[in-house]
Protein backbone atom coordinates (compact mmCIF):
# COMPACT_ATOMS: atom_id res chain seq x y z
CA UNK A 1 0.00 0.00 0.00
CA UNK A 2 2.36 2.55 1.26
CA UNK A 3 1.08 5.99 2.10
CA UNK A 4 -2.85 6.26 2.36
CA UNK A 5 -4.19 8.89 -0.38
CA UNK A 6 -0.56 9.91 -1.62
CA UNK A 7 -0.75 8.39 -5.04
CA UNK A 8 -3.67 10.59 -5.42
CA UNK A 9 -1.97 13.60 -3.90
CA UNK A 10 0.89 13.03 -6.57
CA UNK A 11 -1.42 13.10 -9.82
CA UNK A 12 -0.80 16.20 -10.91
CA UNK A 13 3.34 15.12 -11.47
CA UNK A 14 2.15 11.92 -13.41
CA UNK A 15 4.02 11.48 -16.69
CA UNK A 16 2.32 9.04 -19.29
CA UNK A 17 5.91 8.24 -21.09
CA UNK A 18 6.76 5.98 -24.72
CA UNK A 19 7.77 3.08 -23.58
CA UNK A 20 11.24 3.76 -25.88
CA UNK A 21 12.08 5.85 -22.65
CA UNK A 22 13.39 2.84 -20.89
CA UNK A 23 15.79 2.25 -23.85
CA UNK A 24 19.05 1.33 -22.53
CA UNK A 25 18.36 2.57 -18.92
CA UNK A 26 18.58 0.42 -16.21
CA UNK A 27 15.91 0.05 -13.78
CA UNK A 28 15.21 -2.08 -10.92
CA UNK A 29 11.49 -3.92 -10.23
CA UNK A 30 10.47 -4.49 -7.15
CA UNK A 31 8.96 -7.99 -7.78
CA UNK A 32 6.19 -8.83 -5.79
CA UNK A 33 4.77 -5.60 -7.08
CA UNK A 34 4.91 -6.82 -10.56
CA UNK A 35 3.49 -10.34 -9.72
CA UNK A 36 0.78 -8.84 -7.49
CA UNK A 37 -0.56 -7.20 -10.63
CA UNK A 38 -0.08 -9.66 -13.07
CA UNK A 39 -1.63 -12.17 -11.05
CA UNK A 40 -4.85 -10.24 -10.74
CA UNK A 41 -4.98 -9.66 -14.10
CA UNK A 42 -5.68 -13.54 -14.09
CA UNK A 43 -7.43 -14.34 -10.79
CA UNK A 44 -9.40 -17.47 -11.62
CA UNK A 45 -7.86 -21.13 -11.07
CA UNK A 46 -7.15 -21.76 -14.43
CA UNK A 47 -4.96 -18.54 -14.57
CA UNK A 48 -3.00 -19.70 -12.15
CA UNK A 49 -2.50 -23.77 -12.97
CA UNK A 50 -1.53 -22.48 -16.49
CA UNK A 51 0.64 -19.65 -15.10
CA UNK A 52 -0.98 -17.06 -17.14
CA UNK A 53 1.23 -14.60 -14.86
CA UNK A 54 4.39 -15.84 -15.89
CA UNK A 55 3.34 -16.12 -19.14
CA UNK A 56 2.75 -12.21 -19.11
CA UNK A 57 5.57 -11.15 -16.99
CA UNK A 58 7.78 -13.37 -19.88
CA UNK A 59 6.08 -11.20 -22.86
CA UNK A 60 6.73 -7.68 -20.91
CA UNK A 61 10.21 -9.09 -20.19
CA UNK A 62 10.95 -9.51 -23.83
CA UNK A 63 9.24 -5.99 -24.66
CA UNK A 64 12.18 -4.32 -22.46
CA UNK A 65 14.49 -6.74 -23.19
CA UNK A 66 14.76 -5.61 -27.11
CA UNK A 67 14.67 -2.03 -26.51
CA UNK A 68 18.04 -2.77 -24.23
CA UNK A 69 16.34 -2.20 -20.32
CA UNK A 70 18.31 -3.37 -18.45
CA UNK A 71 15.94 -5.02 -15.11
CA UNK A 72 17.66 -5.78 -11.60
CA UNK A 73 14.71 -7.93 -9.60
CA UNK A 74 14.58 -7.30 -6.05
CA UNK A 75 12.76 -9.06 -3.50
CA UNK A 76 11.59 -8.61 -0.25
CA UNK A 77 13.32 -9.82 2.69
CA UNK A 78 12.25 -9.94 6.18
CA UNK A 79 9.48 -8.30 7.65
CA UNK A 80 10.39 -4.97 9.20
CA UNK A 81 9.03 -5.26 12.75
CA UNK A 82 7.28 -1.53 12.98
CA UNK A 83 5.05 -2.94 9.97
CA UNK A 84 4.27 -6.29 11.79
CA UNK A 85 0.78 -5.11 13.17
CA UNK A 86 -0.16 -3.79 9.19
CA UNK A 87 1.08 -6.95 7.58
CA UNK A 88 -1.22 -9.25 9.63
CA UNK A 89 -4.17 -6.96 9.72
CA UNK A 90 -3.45 -7.26 5.77
CA UNK A 91 -3.64 -10.50 5.70
CA UNK A 92 -6.04 -11.22 8.15
CA UNK A 93 -3.80 -14.35 9.47
CA UNK A 94 -0.30 -14.92 10.70
CA UNK A 95 0.00 -17.81 7.73
CA UNK A 96 2.43 -15.86 5.87
CA UNK A 97 4.74 -15.38 9.12
CA UNK A 98 7.26 -17.88 9.93
CA UNK A 99 5.87 -19.78 13.21
CA UNK A 100 9.58 -20.26 14.37
CA UNK A 101 9.62 -16.69 14.75
CA UNK A 102 6.02 -15.00 16.47
CA UNK A 103 7.20 -12.57 19.14
CA UNK A 104 7.41 -9.53 17.23
CA UNK A 105 8.98 -7.66 20.44
CA UNK A 106 12.22 -10.30 20.50
CA UNK A 107 13.05 -9.86 16.88
CA UNK A 108 14.13 -6.82 14.98
CA UNK A 109 11.92 -8.79 11.88
CA UNK A 110 10.43 -11.34 11.34
CA UNK A 111 11.14 -14.26 8.38
CA UNK A 112 8.49 -14.52 5.47
CA UNK A 113 7.22 -18.19 4.60
CA UNK A 114 8.98 -19.12 1.47
CA UNK A 115 6.78 -21.56 1.57
CA UNK A 116 3.89 -19.73 0.60
CA UNK A 117 1.78 -20.02 -2.86
CA UNK A 118 3.15 -16.40 -3.56
CA UNK A 119 6.37 -16.96 -2.77
CA UNK A 120 6.42 -20.04 -4.73
CA UNK A 121 5.46 -17.48 -7.64
CA UNK A 122 8.37 -14.72 -7.24
CA UNK A 123 10.81 -17.95 -7.15
CA UNK A 124 9.27 -18.79 -10.79
CA UNK A 125 9.82 -15.25 -11.80
CA UNK A 126 12.96 -15.38 -10.53
CA UNK A 127 14.24 -17.96 -12.12
CA UNK A 128 12.70 -16.97 -15.76
CA UNK A 129 14.61 -13.52 -15.03
CA UNK A 130 17.97 -15.66 -14.21
CA UNK A 131 17.65 -17.31 -17.75
CA UNK A 132 16.55 -14.15 -20.00
CA UNK A 133 19.96 -12.41 -17.87
CA UNK A 134 17.99 -10.50 -15.51
CA UNK A 135 19.84 -10.57 -11.80
CA UNK A 136 18.18 -10.79 -8.66
CA UNK A 137 18.85 -8.87 -5.16
CA UNK A 138 17.16 -10.52 -2.40
CA UNK A 139 16.71 -7.51 -0.18
CA UNK A 140 17.00 -7.50 3.61
CA UNK A 141 13.76 -6.03 4.37
CA UNK A 142 11.68 -3.67 2.01
CA UNK A 143 12.42 -4.45 -1.59
CA UNK A 144 11.24 -1.10 -2.65
CA UNK A 145 13.47 0.39 0.05
CA UNK A 146 16.50 -1.14 -1.48
CA UNK A 147 14.96 -0.11 -5.28
CA UNK A 148 15.10 3.55 -3.55
CA UNK A 149 18.63 3.08 -2.36
CA UNK A 150 19.88 1.95 -5.82
CA UNK A 151 18.28 4.94 -7.41
CA UNK A 152 19.45 7.49 -4.84
CA UNK A 153 23.23 6.01 -5.29
CA UNK A 154 22.71 6.56 -9.55
CA UNK A 155 22.76 2.95 -9.91
CA UNK A 156 19.71 3.10 -11.67
CA UNK A 157 18.01 5.23 -13.47
CA UNK A 158 14.72 4.35 -11.98
CA UNK A 159 12.29 2.07 -9.95
CA UNK A 160 9.31 0.24 -10.70
CA UNK A 161 6.75 -0.15 -8.02
CA UNK A 162 3.04 0.59 -7.02
CA UNK A 163 4.17 1.29 -3.48
CA UNK A 164 3.84 4.97 -3.12
CA UNK A 165 6.06 5.04 0.40
CA UNK A 166 9.22 4.64 -2.14
CA UNK A 167 9.39 8.06 -2.37
CA UNK A 168 10.11 8.47 1.43
CA UNK A 169 12.80 5.92 1.22
CA UNK A 170 14.46 8.35 -0.75
CA UNK A 171 13.87 7.46 -5.28
CA UNK A 172 13.95 10.06 -7.69
CA UNK A 173 11.92 8.22 -10.68
CA UNK A 174 9.44 5.53 -9.93
CA UNK A 175 7.40 4.15 -12.84
CA UNK A 176 4.08 3.03 -11.07
CA UNK A 177 2.44 1.46 -14.50
CA UNK A 178 3.70 -0.31 -17.97
CA UNK A 179 2.08 -1.19 -20.92
CA UNK A 180 4.21 -3.41 -23.57
CA UNK A 181 1.21 -3.94 -26.40
CA UNK A 182 0.88 -1.53 -29.23
CA UNK A 183 1.70 1.91 -28.14
CA UNK A 184 3.51 0.84 -25.23
CA UNK A 185 3.72 2.97 -22.25
CA UNK A 186 4.84 3.74 -19.11
CA UNK A 187 3.75 6.21 -16.00
CA UNK A 188 6.54 7.73 -14.42
CA UNK A 189 6.76 10.33 -11.60
CA UNK A 190 9.40 12.60 -11.04
CA UNK A 191 10.87 13.48 -7.00
CA UNK A 192 11.64 16.92 -9.30
CA UNK A 193 8.18 17.46 -10.48
CA UNK A 194 6.94 16.67 -7.14
CA UNK A 195 9.54 19.28 -5.22
CA UNK A 196 8.62 21.78 -7.83
CA UNK A 197 4.78 21.48 -8.01
CA UNK A 198 3.27 20.30 -4.66
CA UNK A 199 6.24 21.82 -2.75
CA UNK A 200 6.97 18.19 -1.08
CA UNK A 201 10.47 16.58 -0.40
CA UNK A 202 11.20 13.72 1.18
CA UNK A 203 10.66 15.21 4.70
CA UNK A 204 7.41 16.41 3.73
CA UNK A 205 6.20 13.10 2.54
CA UNK A 206 7.53 11.30 5.77
CA UNK A 207 5.11 14.05 7.49
CA UNK A 208 1.95 13.04 5.55
CA UNK A 209 2.51 9.27 6.18
CA UNK A 210 2.52 10.33 9.47
CA UNK A 211 -0.75 12.36 9.38
CA UNK A 212 -2.73 9.98 7.24
CA UNK A 213 -1.33 6.81 7.55
CA UNK A 214 0.88 4.11 6.07
CA UNK A 215 2.49 0.43 6.17
CA UNK A 216 4.19 2.19 9.49
CA UNK A 217 2.13 4.19 11.42
CA UNK A 218 -1.78 4.39 11.66
CA UNK A 219 -2.17 8.18 11.22
CA UNK A 220 -4.30 10.90 12.81
CA UNK A 221 -8.04 10.22 12.86
CA UNK A 222 -10.09 12.89 10.95
CA UNK A 223 -6.88 13.82 8.47
CA UNK A 224 -8.06 13.53 5.15
CA UNK A 225 -5.55 14.55 2.21
CA UNK A 226 -6.32 18.36 1.71
CA UNK A 227 -6.09 19.06 5.60
CA UNK A 228 -2.69 16.89 5.92
CA UNK A 229 -1.31 18.53 2.76
CA UNK A 230 -2.27 22.23 3.64
CA UNK A 231 -0.75 21.69 7.42
CA UNK A 232 2.42 20.36 6.02
CA UNK A 233 2.55 22.93 3.42
CA UNK A 234 2.31 25.28 6.37
CA UNK A 235 5.33 23.67 8.10
CA UNK A 236 8.28 23.58 5.21
CA UNK A 237 9.95 20.83 4.12
CA UNK A 238 13.13 22.04 5.90
CA UNK A 239 11.87 22.03 9.50
CA UNK A 240 8.55 19.63 9.55
CA UNK A 241 10.61 16.61 10.84
CA UNK A 242 12.38 18.13 13.68
CA UNK A 243 8.82 19.87 15.24
CA UNK A 244 7.54 16.13 14.68
CA UNK A 245 10.53 15.52 16.74
CA UNK A 246 10.37 17.17 19.10
CA UNK A 247 6.46 17.94 19.33
CA UNK A 248 4.85 14.98 18.46
CA UNK A 249 1.54 15.01 16.26
CA UNK A 250 0.03 17.45 18.76
CA UNK A 251 0.87 20.42 16.49
CA UNK A 252 -1.37 18.98 13.93
CA UNK A 253 -4.52 18.54 16.35
CA UNK A 254 -6.17 22.04 15.81
CA UNK A 255 -9.11 23.74 14.15
CA UNK A 256 -8.45 24.82 10.75
CA UNK A 257 -8.13 28.89 10.75
CA UNK A 258 -10.71 29.11 8.03
CA UNK A 259 -14.29 27.08 7.22
CA UNK A 260 -12.83 26.50 3.81
CA UNK A 261 -10.13 24.98 5.60
CA UNK A 262 -7.75 27.50 3.76
CA UNK A 263 -3.91 28.41 5.35
CA UNK A 264 -4.03 31.80 5.89
CA UNK A 265 -0.52 33.72 5.98
CA UNK A 266 1.08 36.39 8.07
CA UNK A 267 -1.06 36.26 11.97
CA UNK A 268 -2.18 32.68 11.43
CA UNK A 269 1.37 31.53 11.09
CA UNK A 270 2.29 33.19 14.06
CA UNK A 271 -1.18 31.66 16.13
CA UNK A 272 -0.04 28.24 14.50
CA UNK A 273 3.46 28.63 16.06
CA UNK A 274 1.99 29.40 19.49
CA UNK A 275 -0.46 26.47 19.61
CA UNK A 276 2.58 24.67 18.87
CA UNK A 277 4.25 25.82 21.65
CA UNK A 278 1.38 25.42 23.99
CA UNK A 279 0.88 21.71 23.43
CA UNK A 280 4.54 20.60 23.85
CA UNK A 281 3.91 19.06 27.11
CA UNK A 282 0.36 17.50 25.77
CA UNK A 283 2.09 15.47 22.96
CA UNK A 284 5.04 14.85 25.66
CA UNK A 285 2.33 12.40 27.44
CA UNK A 286 0.70 11.00 24.59
CA UNK A 287 2.46 7.43 23.71
CA UNK A 288 1.69 7.72 19.89
CA UNK A 289 3.74 10.54 19.44
CA UNK A 290 6.44 8.86 20.80
CA UNK A 291 6.59 6.25 18.46
CA UNK A 292 7.01 9.27 15.49
CA UNK A 293 10.65 8.84 15.72
CA UNK A 294 10.67 5.02 15.03
CA UNK A 295 8.70 5.68 11.86
CA UNK A 296 10.90 8.37 10.66
CA UNK A 297 13.98 6.86 11.20
CA UNK A 298 12.68 3.42 9.80
CA UNK A 299 11.74 5.48 6.72
CA UNK A 300 15.25 7.76 6.24
CA UNK A 301 17.34 4.53 7.33
CA UNK A 302 16.22 1.19 6.42
CA UNK A 303 17.84 -1.87 6.44
CA UNK A 304 19.48 -2.47 3.11
CA UNK A 305 22.43 -3.86 1.23
CA UNK A 306 25.04 -0.52 0.94
CA UNK A 307 26.09 0.58 -1.97
CA UNK A 308 29.46 -0.36 -2.10
CA UNK A 309 28.05 -3.81 -0.46
CA UNK A 310 29.66 -6.92 -2.66
CA UNK A 311 25.83 -7.95 -3.69
CA UNK A 312 24.99 -4.82 -5.23
CA UNK A 313 28.38 -4.95 -6.99
CA UNK A 314 27.19 -8.47 -8.45
CA UNK A 315 24.29 -6.21 -9.96
CA UNK A 316 26.12 -4.13 -12.48
CA UNK A 317 27.43 -6.58 -14.69
CA UNK A 318 26.04 -7.81 -17.69
CA UNK A 319 24.55 -11.72 -17.07
CA UNK A 320 24.53 -13.65 -19.90
CA UNK A 321 21.08 -15.28 -21.63
CA UNK A 322 20.64 -18.90 -21.09
CA UNK A 323 19.34 -20.30 -23.71
CA UNK A 324 18.80 -23.86 -22.71
CA UNK A 325 17.56 -23.04 -19.54
CA UNK A 326 15.09 -20.84 -20.89
CA UNK A 327 13.58 -23.19 -23.39
CA UNK A 328 14.07 -26.00 -20.69
CA UNK A 329 11.39 -23.40 -17.93
CA UNK A 330 9.44 -22.81 -21.16
CA UNK A 331 8.92 -26.54 -21.99
CA UNK A 332 8.11 -27.15 -18.76
CA UNK A 333 5.92 -24.64 -17.53
CA UNK A 334 4.41 -22.89 -20.78
CA UNK A 335 4.56 -26.87 -22.63
CA UNK A 336 6.24 -24.90 -25.51
CA UNK A 337 8.48 -26.56 -28.44
CA UNK A 338 12.15 -25.19 -28.13
CA UNK A 339 11.76 -23.70 -31.92
CA UNK A 340 8.83 -21.77 -30.22
CA UNK A 341 10.33 -20.29 -27.57
CA UNK A 342 13.24 -19.20 -29.76
CA UNK A 343 10.88 -17.76 -32.10
CA UNK A 344 9.26 -15.49 -28.89
CA UNK A 345 12.93 -14.43 -27.31
CA UNK A 346 15.43 -14.55 -29.84
CA UNK A 347 15.10 -12.09 -32.28
CA UNK A 348 14.37 -9.52 -28.61
CA UNK A 349 18.07 -10.34 -27.69
CA UNK A 350 19.20 -9.45 -31.33
CA UNK A 351 17.81 -6.32 -31.50
CA UNK A 352 19.29 -5.90 -27.47
CA UNK A 353 22.62 -6.62 -29.04
CA UNK A 354 22.04 -4.22 -32.07
CA UNK A 355 21.00 -1.38 -29.54
CA UNK A 356 24.26 -1.63 -27.15
CA UNK A 357 26.14 -1.49 -30.05
CA UNK A 358 24.29 1.58 -31.48
CA UNK A 359 25.45 3.12 -27.88
CA UNK A 360 28.37 2.25 -28.16
CA UNK A 361 29.34 3.94 -31.30
CA UNK A 362 27.43 6.80 -30.11
CA UNK A 363 29.60 6.93 -27.06
CA UNK A 364 32.59 6.47 -28.90
CA UNK A 365 31.43 9.91 -31.31
CA UNK A 366 30.97 11.99 -27.97
CA UNK A 367 34.64 10.97 -26.85
CA UNK A 368 35.62 11.88 -30.47
CA UNK A 369 36.24 8.39 -31.81
CA UNK A 370 34.55 7.78 -35.18
CA UNK A 371 35.17 4.84 -36.60
CA UNK A 372 33.76 2.95 -39.39
CA UNK A 373 32.01 -0.13 -38.65
CA UNK A 374 34.15 -2.57 -39.44
CA UNK A 375 37.37 -1.07 -37.40
CA UNK A 376 35.23 -0.97 -34.34
CA UNK A 377 36.82 -3.77 -31.81
CA UNK A 378 33.02 -5.17 -30.96
CA UNK A 379 32.12 -6.85 -34.71
CA UNK A 380 28.48 -5.39 -35.73
CA UNK A 381 25.56 -7.88 -35.05
CA UNK A 382 24.45 -7.45 -38.20
CA UNK A 383 25.64 -9.65 -41.23
CA UNK A 384 23.74 -8.17 -44.24
CA UNK A 385 20.49 -6.28 -44.97
CA UNK A 386 17.88 -8.43 -47.31
CA UNK A 387 15.26 -6.42 -48.36
CA UNK A 388 13.07 -3.62 -46.75
CA UNK A 389 9.73 -4.47 -44.74
CA UNK A 390 6.77 -2.44 -43.56
CA UNK A 391 5.63 -3.55 -40.49
CA UNK A 392 2.17 -2.20 -38.98
CA UNK A 393 3.00 1.01 -40.58
CA UNK A 394 6.92 1.22 -39.33
CA UNK A 395 9.63 1.01 -42.19
CA UNK A 396 11.92 -1.45 -41.29
CA UNK A 397 14.86 -3.84 -42.55
CA UNK A 398 14.62 -7.39 -42.74
CA UNK A 399 18.38 -8.17 -41.69
CA UNK A 400 20.74 -11.03 -41.61
CA UNK A 401 22.42 -11.66 -38.19
CA UNK A 402 26.38 -12.85 -36.68
CA UNK A 403 26.34 -15.66 -34.99
CA UNK A 404 23.01 -14.69 -32.80
CA UNK A 405 22.25 -18.17 -31.26
CA UNK A 406 20.67 -20.33 -34.06
CA UNK A 407 18.77 -17.30 -34.77
CA UNK A 408 19.12 -16.26 -39.16
CA UNK A 409 17.15 -13.29 -40.01
CA UNK A 410 14.26 -10.97 -37.88
CA UNK A 411 12.87 -7.91 -38.74
CA UNK A 412 14.30 -4.44 -37.12
CA UNK A 413 12.80 -0.72 -37.51
CA UNK A 414 14.59 1.02 -40.03
CA UNK A 415 16.05 3.52 -37.61
CA UNK A 416 17.88 1.55 -35.56
CA UNK A 417 19.83 0.25 -38.37
CA UNK A 418 20.11 3.77 -39.78
CA UNK A 419 21.74 4.82 -35.84
CA UNK A 420 23.72 1.45 -35.68
CA UNK A 421 25.21 1.14 -38.84
CA UNK A 422 24.38 3.14 -41.89
CA UNK A 423 26.94 1.83 -43.73
CA UNK A 424 25.22 -1.61 -43.95
CA UNK A 425 22.09 0.34 -46.12
CA UNK A 426 24.67 1.77 -48.19
CA UNK A 427 26.01 -1.58 -48.80
CA UNK A 428 22.36 -2.98 -49.40
CA UNK A 429 21.63 0.17 -51.72
CA UNK A 430 24.60 -0.65 -53.72
CA UNK A 431 23.88 -4.39 -54.08
CA UNK A 432 20.03 -3.41 -55.36
CA UNK A 433 21.50 -1.28 -57.45
CA UNK A 434 23.45 -3.41 -59.34
CA UNK A 435 20.77 -5.96 -59.20
CA UNK A 436 18.82 -3.77 -61.63
CA UNK A 437 21.73 -3.61 -64.40
CA UNK A 438 19.99 -6.88 -65.94
CA UNK A 439 17.11 -5.09 -66.53
CA UNK A 440 18.86 -2.09 -68.18
CA UNK A 441 20.69 -4.91 -70.69
CA UNK A 442 17.33 -6.40 -71.71
CA UNK A 443 16.57 -2.72 -72.83
CA UNK A 444 19.16 -2.54 -74.88
CA UNK A 445 18.69 -5.70 -76.48
CA UNK A 446 15.33 -4.33 -77.64
CA UNK A 447 17.39 -1.53 -79.17
CA UNK A 448 19.84 -3.76 -80.54
CA UNK A 449 16.81 -5.60 -82.44
CA UNK A 450 15.40 -2.83 -83.64
CA UNK A 451 19.19 -1.39 -84.81
CA UNK A 452 18.71 -4.85 -87.19
CA UNK A 453 15.28 -4.94 -88.49
CA UNK A 454 16.51 -1.58 -89.37
CA UNK A 455 19.75 -2.92 -91.38
CA UNK A 456 17.21 -5.84 -92.79
CA UNK A 457 15.07 -3.32 -94.25
CA UNK A 458 17.88 -1.75 -96.12
CA UNK A 459 19.64 -5.12 -97.10
CA UNK A 460 15.71 -5.98 -98.74
CA UNK A 461 15.98 -2.93 -100.50
CA UNK A 462 19.35 -3.31 -102.13
CA UNK A 463 18.53 -7.03 -103.16
CA UNK A 464 15.07 -5.47 -104.84
CA UNK A 465 17.18 -2.68 -106.73
CA UNK A 466 19.38 -5.41 -107.86
CA UNK A 467 16.65 -8.21 -109.15
CA UNK A 468 14.81 -4.89 -111.01
CA UNK A 469 18.50 -3.60 -112.66
CA UNK A 470 19.33 -7.10 -113.77
CA UNK A 471 15.69 -7.94 -115.05
CA UNK A 472 15.11 -7.85 -119.00
CA UNK A 473 11.87 -6.40 -118.16
CA UNK A 474 11.95 -4.39 -115.17
CA UNK A 475 11.00 -1.16 -117.82
CA UNK A 476 7.42 -2.96 -117.93
CA UNK A 477 7.05 -2.25 -114.14
CA UNK A 478 5.14 0.94 -113.66
CA UNK A 479 6.95 3.41 -111.91
CA UNK A 480 4.70 5.58 -110.38
CA UNK A 481 1.67 3.21 -110.21
CA UNK A 482 -2.16 4.72 -111.10
CA UNK A 483 -3.86 2.38 -109.18
CA UNK A 484 -3.99 2.45 -105.11
CA UNK A 485 -1.75 -0.50 -103.99
CA UNK A 486 -4.10 -1.41 -101.23
CA UNK A 487 -7.53 -1.42 -102.93
CA UNK A 488 -6.70 -2.60 -106.17
CA UNK A 489 -4.35 -5.43 -108.10
CA UNK A 490 -1.57 -4.07 -110.78
CA UNK A 491 0.02 -5.79 -113.28
CA UNK A 492 3.37 -6.88 -112.49
CA UNK A 493 5.93 -8.76 -113.85
CA UNK A 494 7.10 -12.49 -112.03
CA UNK A 495 10.57 -12.12 -111.69
CA UNK A 496 10.73 -15.55 -111.46
CA UNK A 497 9.52 -16.71 -114.48
CA UNK A 498 11.99 -17.46 -117.34
CA UNK A 499 9.88 -16.56 -120.61
CA UNK A 500 9.42 -12.49 -120.91
CA UNK A 501 5.95 -13.31 -120.85
CA UNK A 502 4.29 -11.01 -117.80
CA UNK A 503 2.43 -12.86 -115.97
CA UNK A 504 -0.36 -11.54 -113.13
CA UNK A 505 0.31 -11.51 -109.48
CA UNK A 506 -0.91 -9.36 -106.15
CA UNK A 507 1.43 -5.88 -105.48
CA UNK A 508 2.11 -7.10 -102.16
CA UNK A 509 3.92 -3.54 -101.38
CA UNK A 510 3.78 -0.30 -102.56
CA UNK A 511 7.43 1.44 -101.50
CA UNK A 512 9.36 4.19 -102.28
CA UNK A 513 13.11 3.38 -102.84
CA UNK A 514 15.37 6.20 -103.80
CA UNK A 515 13.09 8.85 -104.17
CA UNK A 516 11.35 5.64 -106.46
CA UNK A 517 7.91 4.09 -106.25
CA UNK A 518 8.46 0.49 -106.68
CA UNK A 519 5.59 -2.65 -106.53
CA UNK A 520 7.47 -5.64 -103.93
CA UNK A 521 6.95 -9.02 -106.08
CA UNK A 522 5.22 -11.79 -104.72
CA UNK A 523 8.70 -13.97 -104.87
CA UNK A 524 6.97 -17.25 -103.34
CA UNK A 525 6.33 -19.00 -106.90
CA UNK A 526 9.21 -21.97 -107.23
CA UNK A 527 12.62 -21.23 -108.49
CA UNK A 528 12.78 -23.60 -111.44
CA UNK A 529 10.57 -21.14 -113.47
CA UNK A 530 13.07 -18.39 -113.10
CA UNK A 531 15.94 -17.55 -114.63
CA UNK A 532 19.22 -18.94 -113.24
CA UNK A 533 19.77 -15.65 -112.52
CA UNK A 534 16.61 -14.62 -110.37
CA UNK A 535 16.21 -17.74 -108.99
CA UNK A 536 20.04 -17.41 -107.32
CA UNK A 537 18.34 -13.67 -105.74
CA UNK A 538 15.34 -14.89 -105.00
CA UNK A 539 17.21 -17.93 -103.22
CA UNK A 540 19.68 -15.50 -101.64
CA UNK A 541 16.93 -13.13 -100.16
CA UNK A 542 15.24 -16.05 -98.48
CA UNK A 543 17.94 -17.36 -97.00
CA UNK A 544 19.12 -13.83 -95.58
CA UNK A 545 15.45 -13.32 -94.33
CA UNK A 546 15.30 -16.81 -92.43
CA UNK A 547 18.90 -15.74 -90.85
CA UNK A 548 17.92 -12.23 -90.01
CA UNK A 549 14.95 -14.48 -88.54
CA UNK A 550 16.57 -16.20 -85.99
CA UNK A 551 19.05 -13.53 -85.02
CA UNK A 552 16.26 -11.34 -83.61
CA UNK A 553 14.74 -14.34 -82.32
Amino acid sequence: MGVKNLWDILDSCKKKLPLHHLQNKRVCVDLSCWMVQLQNVNKSYVATRDKFYLISLFHRLRALIALNCSLIFVTDGSIPSIKLSTYKRRLGSVTEVSSVETNSQNASSLRRNMGSEFSCMIKEAKVLGMALGIPCLDGLEEAEAQCALLNSESLCDGCFTTDSDVFLFGARTVYRDICVGEGGYVVCYEMADIEKKLGFGRNSLIALALLLGSDYSPGVRGFGPETACEVVKSIGDGVILQRITSEGLAFAKKKEPKKQGQILNGNANKENNQFHKLNINESEQNPQDKQCIQVINAYLKPRCHSADSEAVHRLLFQHPFQRNELQQMCAEYFGWAPEKTDEYILPKIAERNLRRFTYLRKTSSEVGLQLPVYELPVTCPISAIIKRRKVQGTECFEVAWEEMDGLKTSTVPADLIESACPEKINEFEVRKAEEKKPKRNARSKKSESSAAMCEVNQRLQDLLLDIEAQSNVISSVTLHHPVDPISAEAEVVNLLSPAPDVSVSKVLKNQQVSGRHIDVLDLSESETEASPEHARKARELRLFIASIKDDVS
